[in-house]
């Protein structure tokens, strides 16, 4: 596919880029690579091959959720200038 310089152009707006005379052409040379090994790869046997969504098996590393014990909610608001019940009176901050 050959690229062209609207092409260029198009994708740098949508970029936001302002790209100068020398940089647009080594954007459409390298936008063409891309196309051209896209070419490739799409020619190539995926018969049976299974989708995946990560090249490396991810495992979960965060620790398990358990239900822990909070901080005392009266203590908390011992400090607070107003309290309704069990939260902080803040002033109104939109209409």
């Amino acid at each position: 596919m050959l690229i062209t310089d609207e092409m260029v152009d198009y994708v740098a707006v949508l970029s936001r880029l302002k790209l100068s005379p020398e940089e647009r052409t080594k954007v459409r040379e390298a936008l063409g690579s891309i196309i051209e090994y896209m070419d490739v790869l799409n020619n190539l046997d995926t018969e049976g091959v299974e989708p995946m969504s990560h090249v490396f098996a991810v495992k979960n590393v965060f620790r398990p959720d358990e239900v822990e014990p909070s901080f005392d909610r009266a203590a908390l608001l011992s400090g607070a200038p107003k309290r309704d019940e069990d939260a902080f009176v803040v002033p109104k901050t939109v209409e």
